[in-house]
């Protein structure tokens, strides 16, 4: 049986003849339901029993090693598998460690159920210890918080995760409170989830009549596309009618493979990119967005088309982010809209002066390795390595903004990262939970910090006995910070680490490590971890200046 699969359920221990089950049976049951095969988390004593009935109702918990580091595990599996992404924590500290992925659920557009466990009510009233409210701390950074009450416990998980999943994904809360979980109560029907059927605008004339007219049509794509499973297949074939070249963000990586001459590229953070691609932004007579949200642009982006150029803003849900402006917004399900955009349409065969091509082609050349080893020469030898379908993840930092423009994705969520709230320590569990969904090996990208910030989930591979091959960039620093005080002509401080011996470490917890400064000896590395079970820790030793001038 794969990993990934959902473990046959049981009957609940010691059931009562009669049909009863808890509370927290009928919740976990429902998020069976609802498409979820694992949860993650760190147990405490408030979430006993909701762990207990997880595992009965063929949910397989697994335990991370941080509350962070879970959720992140939850979004690589959903990633991976499609699986519906549950985080649970106990009450105070396990609550608090999650916040930082719930804001990256709700900065990049995760359908993350997060369970948390609390103690009733009267008793909060009169008691502190380990005790706040739940609720308070996490609305701000949900589409919906829920506290289940006795025969409440399904419907709340009915409710939630339609919330969750319904127009831009997001993060969703559900505190349980002690009492509920251990209700016993009579069996019952589940609740019908509730979810809206996808919607376009009933009027597309004027879409189509500006698509229809456009000569040098522009689709830039971006995370509203990625959520939707017919995402990429209604891209390819906008793109194949219109004649028009492709950019993503990078998030969006991936919806058209990335050798298809039609895409150009990914932009998103680096301003080296940002200087090729703007001229034939300048060029275009018209650019769609795809699902385009801006949250994963730097600030370069705010503007970034000439007053009056024609906009088509195709969204899940309006944004009033105040980062562009468009001519038309068009509200719905993108797929199916761009789906319904093409028909009708004559087929044409590109810009008829051909600057896409060219734009590529010097996209390609900026970003290509100077020959010497460093960052580049690491990113130029594992593409070269990893066979097709390669899940990788990539940390926050200065690399994961090269890899980013240099890494080819073969198709959609091939490279995972943070793009929104861009937090450090999120690549080595959301590998975890891509390897653990794949029954592949996958490849993590991270800083020497980021790795430093995570190292106990290491652990955590050992145990999943998973094969994750982490790749690290040794510089010593905090590199892309490091680059932003000398642009600002500011004194170095604060940037600077140690060098740590992290084959040995990697041995020290039940895998494989190597320390490695040369593209023939990352090749033979590599090549031997794709082969073991477990998981493999290659240290790259680079130059932190390597960075300079990259992107």
């Amino acid at each position: 049986m794969m990993r990934h699969e959902r473990i046959a359920a049981a009957e609940p221990a010691g059931a009562d003849p009669a049909g009863f089950v808890t509370g927290a049976d009928l919740l976990a049951a429902q998020l069976g339901a609802a498409g979820a095969t694992h949860a993650f988390g760190i147990p405490g004593g408030e979430v006993l029993a909701l762990v207990d009935a997880l595992e009965r109702a063929g949910l397989r918990f697994e335990l991370a090693r941080h509350e962070n580091a879970a959720g992140f595990m939850a979004e690589g599996l959903w990633h991976a598998t499609g699986a519906l992404p549950v985080l649970v924590a106990t009450l105070g500290p396990g609550v608090a460690n999650a916040v930082n992925v719930v804001a990256n659920a709700q900065q990049d557009r995760v359908p993350l159920v997060f369970v948390t466990g609390c103690v009733d009510q009267a008793l909060a009233e009169s008691y502190t210890h380990q005790i706040f409210d739940h609720q308070a701390l996490l609305r701000p950074l949900v589409k919906a918080s829920f506290r289940a009450a006795i025969g409440t416990e399904d419907l709340v998980v009915a409710k939630a995760v339609a919330i969750a999943r319904r127009g831009r994904p997001g993060p969703v809360h559900i505190d349980l409170p002690i009492s509920v979980a251990e209700a016993r109560t009579a069996r019952r029907a589940a609740p019908a989830m509730p979810a809206a059927a996808p919607s376009i605008p009933a009027d597309l004339r004027q879409a189509q009549a500006l698509i229809a007219s456009a000569q040098r049509p522009l689709v830039i794509a971006g995370l509203d596309l990625v959520a939707q499973e017919s995402g990429a297949a209604a891209l390819d074939g906008f793109l194949t009618q219109t004649g028009a070249p492709l950019l993503t963000t990078y998030k969006a990586k991936g919806l058209v493979p990335e050798g298809d001459p039609r895409v150009i590229g990914a932009v998103g953070l680096s301003p080296k990119a940002d200087a090729l691609v703007r001229p034939l932004i300048e060029a275009a007579d018209l650019i769609v967005l795809a699902g385009y949200d801006p949250i994963e642009m730097r600030q370069g982006w705010r503007n970034p088309w000439p007053a009056g150029k024609p906009v088509i803003d195709i969204v899940a849900e309006p944004l009033q982010h105040g980062m562009h402006s468009s001519s038309l917004v068009l509200e719905g399900h993108v797929a199916m809209t761009l789906t319904k955009l093409s028909e009708g349409q004559a087929t044409r065969t590109g810009w008829p002066g051909g600057e896409p091509a060219a734009v590529r082609e010097a996209l390609h050349a900026a970003f290509a390795g100077p020959g010497a080893w460093g960052p580049h020469a690491v990113f130029e030898t594992l593409r070269r390595i990893a066979p097709a379908g390669t899940i990788a993840t990539a940390d926050s930092g200065a690399h994961r903004i090269l890899l980013s423009q240099m890494w080819n994705c073969d198709g959609p969520r091939r490279l995972l990262q943070s793009s929104g709230l861009c937090t450090m320590g999120c690549a080595l569990p959301l590998a975890t939970g891509a390897a653990l969904g794949s029954g592949r090996p996958t490849l993590c990208f991270v800083g020497d910090a980021g790795l430093e910030m995570v190292l106990g989930e290491l652990a955590t591979l050992r145990d999943l006995d998973l094969p994750v091959i982490v790749v690290v960039l040794v510089d010593q620093a905090l590199g892309l910070i490091a680059l932003k005080q000398r642009q600002l002509g500011l004194a170095r401080a604060g940037v600077d680490i140690g060098e740590t011996d992290f084959a040995a470490v990697a041995r020290a917890m039940g895998g494989h490590g190597a320390t490695i400064d040369d593209r023939d000896t990352l090749a033979r590395e590599a090549e031997a971890a794709s082969r073991r079970t477990g998981f493999t820790v290659l240290a790259c030793r680079i130059d932190a200046s390597s960075y300079e001038g990259a992107f």
